[in-house]
């Protein structure tokens, strides 16, 4: 579990295909990661990653197809920079919201406009997620928590902050930038339960 409070910015050291599932080497040096073992969760851009191997400057985990398949993590280079947030652990700050770290899809960037000291991004999502989102409502674009500035049909618009800005991977965003997307939890409980209960007066 995770709050998309993203700690950091960690670059792709190594990619190794391994029978259609890939290790990844991320270099975590500058990043203020808590004490990390084998086993422990680290969001990459907001997919959680179970720690394979570790030592002071850098961690591997491996990534399955199906990761691989519905999440952006298979199209990155070699050197790329990466969101890093480690799991939430019990007596930590909710800062953000509850994140899982499963992605639920892929948008594609399709406007950048600075206003002020701060930026829009406008991010088209597939259609079947477009339910999910909401004015003010909260979604997770490449692990960072961020509030929905509106949502009209398959865009949706966000804010960026200075801070977010300077401690994400967010500003280097450009037109056609490719990003994983997760809704809000609660809003897929909610869409659940609405679902069972048409389906109980169905009955």
């Amino acid at each position: 579990m995770f709050t998309g409070i993203v700690i950091g910015v960690g670059r792709v050291l190594r990619k190794d295909d391994t029978a259609g599932d890939q290790r990844i080497q991320i270099d975590t040096q500058g990043v203020a990661l808590p004490d990390i073992g084998r086993g422990d969760s680290i969001a990459v851009n907001g997919v959680c990653l179970t720690v394979s191997d570790y030592d002071a400057n850098a961690f591997e985990a491996d990534v399955s197809r199906e990761t691989l398949s519905v999440t952006t993590l298979g199209k990155l280079e070699v050197g790329a920079l990466v969101n890093l947030e480690p799991s939430l652990r019990l007596g930590d700050s909710l800062d953000g919201h509850i994140v899982s770290g499963h992605v639920d899809g892929v948008g594609h960037v399709i406007a950048l406009k600075e206003m002020a000291r701060s930026q829009a991004i406008t991010i088209e999502v597939p259609q079947l997620l477009t339910p999910y989102f909401a004015h003010k409502g909260s979604v997770t674009i490449d692990g960072v928590n961020l509030t929905i500035n509106s949502a009209v049909k398959k865009n949706l618009e966000v804010n960026i902050i200075p801070h977010t800005r300077e401690v994400t991977i967010i500003d280097s965003y450009e037109v056609g930038a490719v990003v994983n997307i997760e809704v809000d939890i609660i809003a897929r409980y909610v869409e659940r339960l609405f679902k069972a209960s048409r389906e109980a007066e169905e009955k």
